[in-house]
């Protein structure tokens, strides 16, 4: 663990060694050892800390102005010193103090350390370096070039200043700076290059990656060379990119802006930049991330859009979208939003309640027109983040209609394809009403579900839904062009208004015997279920379960109880198909009354593991199958 922090001011410290977290140590040590195809990724991720760094000033200057002093000009400045073998990043933002920076870097942001180090652990196709900048661990990459980072900072406002220093090896030192020897406001960052990084040290080098990866930053970027004449030379000029007309704007300058505001290395799967004009004016640069982020399933589901006001960044807080949207990476920026309301207020704005409603609509928008355009390139987008978009159908009752509209499906009918809604109705068989589902953890086990037999032996397509949420939207009453949703595990079949597949043969009217059989099982299983009938949905399966028509579907309730939230779980109805063969010899056979209760059981117990779950008493599972082999020998 590290050492307690036993600073109190600034004034007040001396100098001290602390070892780092534990998790932190094993982090360097992994990002120092493993072998990355592109290490010019320390770069960016120092930048992009550095312009948040002066856009958090630029924000604080709001209430109070003197923070900027006689220096308002915020910028990033490059010092390359090749004799010296050192590269440094300065900046003039906010700044830290001592506790500041045993703070944010002596640990790591706590929510993404483990899925980080297995991420990274794992990693055996080269992708490291996309891994960094999406686990706000990007300032330790500067260990992956350097044998040491010193870093000396002096936050706004403050008289005192203090350095950070550490090898990378498991310790760091913070200790007090003679004013003297610190920038007058903000942070500068050394780093001392490895030998084999003395590249990193080239003005050309440094240029280059600089323009190909932090060209869009919103704080302008100098470069120069320790001892050189000089002057330092611009390399980044700090204008939004998404105040520029988009004929002005390339797609690399588009890949490169989201990269740098998304932290990922991938491509934008859509990119969506506009101005709103109205009641409300505001610009918006979005994107759709061509892979899925680390953090798409975490609990709290917060989105990653920051909110600016007229350029000044406000806060990536804001709930400008809403939860099921939350793979969108990108920013607002509003004219309209007072840059002096705090932002706790700001999100109880009726404005920004303007702001939330347009993106929304907006984003779903252009993906509907993806999706009739560009149908591959739709699909993709609906692999990646199509169970995040099916929340919406749960929790965003007003975009229902269109949600559904966008869903894809695949089906017992697709060949692994994805099917819309709208292909589904039109594939209707005659007198089919509603549209059917099966819920489960997997498609191929779903697939296989004995419920789907008498669907498939009269062609009728069968929604294939493997995620969590597809059980709770689909017991909201939804509906689609008036079909409403409904479980093909649930309550009686219906099926036989809609004729067989050609070349189906219908199941053979239940012998009297049968009838017999199933009236006797339904006694005899009296307290474990609640009814006992012959199946339409049943062609090759001896049997099966089936939710009764008032009671929740089964994987619904199965799941529920399994997290401790179920209510008292209803009983069951066992569906037997009637023309099988072994229930035919089961009614015909001379069984004592003991034995047919045995085989009733044992159907019972039969139909519950074809659902994937343990019989109800194993020991008497056992105990059944016994008897039964001991008889047969």
């Amino acid at each position: 663990m590290r050492a307690k922090d036993t600073m109190t001011t600034d004034s007040a410290i001396a100098a001290e060694t602390r070892a780092f977290e534990a998790d932190v140590s094993k982090l360097l040590h992994m990002m120092v050892h493993s072998v990355y195809s592109d290490r010019d990724v320390f770069l960016r991720e120092l930048i992009s800390n550095a312009a948040d760094a002066c856009e958090k000033l630029r924000y604080e200057a709001i209430a109070d102005p003197s923070l900027l002093g006689e220096d308002p000009q915020l910028q990033i400045t490059i010092t390359l010193d090749k004799d010296a073998g050192t590269l440094i990043l300065a900046d003039n933002g906010i700044g830290m103090t001592a506790a500041d920076m045993g703070e944010t870097l002596g640990t790591i942001a706590r929510s993404g350390t483990k899925a980080f180090m297995d991420r990274l652990s794992a990693d055996k196709n080269g992708e490291g370096q996309q891994l960094i900048g999406q686990f706000g661990v990007g300032f330790y990459s500067a260990f992956m070039v350097a044998g040491k980072v010193d870093v000396i900072s002096r936050r706004a406002g403050e008289s005192g200043a203090a350095s950070w220093s550490s090898d990378g090896l498991g310790t760091y030192t913070l200790a007090p700076v003679d004013p003297a020897q610190a920038p007058a406001r903000g942070t500068k960052v050394i780093l001392h290059l490895l030998d084999d990084a003395k590249s990193y040290a080239e003005r050309y080098n440094v240029e280059r990656i600089v323009k190909a990866q932090s060209g869009h930053v919103p704080v302008p970027i100098f470069i120069e060379e320790a001892g050189s004449d000089e002057e330092a030379r611009q390399l980044a000029d700090g204008a939004a990119l998404w105040t520029k007309p988009k004929s002005d704007i390339s797609k690399e300058d588009y890949t490169d802006f989201y990269r740098s505001v998304a932290g990922q290395f991938d491509k934008p799967a859509l990119t969506l930049h506009y101005r709103a004009e109205g009641r409300h004016e505001y610009s918006v640069l979005t994107f759709i991330p061509e892979s899925k982020p680390f953090d798409l399933f975490d609990p709290d589901r917060s989105g990653r859009i920051k909110l600016y006001v007229r350029r000044v960044f406000i806060t990536d807080e804001a709930e400008i979208l809403p939860r099921y949207l939350r793979f969108v990476r990108g920013l607002v920026d509003s004219a309209d939003l007072p840059l002096n309301m705090s932002r706790e207020m700001i999100q109880d704005s009726p404005v920004l309640s303007a702001i939330q409603k347009g993106v929304s609509n907006r984003v779903l928008s252009e993906l509907e027109k993806l999706a009739d355009a560009e149908p591959e390139r739709y699909a993709a987008i609906w692999e990646n983040f199509g169970a995040v978009l099916k929340e919406g159908l749960y929790e965003d009752y007003a975009r229902r209609e269109t949600l559904l509209g966008l869903a894809r499906f695949k089906t017992t009918t697709s060949n692994g394809e994805w099917r819309s809604l709208k292909d589904y109705v039109f594939a209707l068989k005659e007198n089919q009403t509603a549209i059917y589902y099966a819920t489960g953890t997997d498609l191929e086990r779903i697939a296989d579900s004995p419920q789907l037999e008498g669907f498939k032996a009269r062609g009728i397509e069968v929604l294939l839904l493997p995620d969590q949420i597809d059980n709770f939207w689909t017991s909201m009453g939804a509906d689609y062009e008036g079909k409403p949703f409904k479980s093909v595990t649930q309550g009686a079949a219906d099926l036989s208004l809609i004729p067989l597949a050609e070349g189906r043969e219908p199941t053979n009217a239940a012998a009297e015997d049968v009838t017999g059989f199933i009236d006797f099982a339904k006694e005899a299983l009296a307290d474990y279920v609640s009814d006992v009938r012959i199946s339409d949905r049943l062609t090759t399966s001896a049997v099966c379960l089936v939710a009764p028509d008032n009671a929740m579907d089964l994987q619904l309730e199965k799941m529920l109880a399994s997290a401790g939230r179920a209510p008292e779980r209803a009983k069951p109805i066992l569906e037997v198909n009637a023309g099988h063969t072994l229930i035919g010899k089961l009614a015909q056979s001379s069984a004592n009354e003991d034995e047919r209760r045995d085989l009733s059981f044992l159907l019972l117990d039969e139909a519950r593991i074809a659902e994937g779950e343990a019989p109800a008493d194993p020991r008497a599972f056992v105990e059944r199958l016994e008897r039964l082999i001991a008889k047969s020998l």
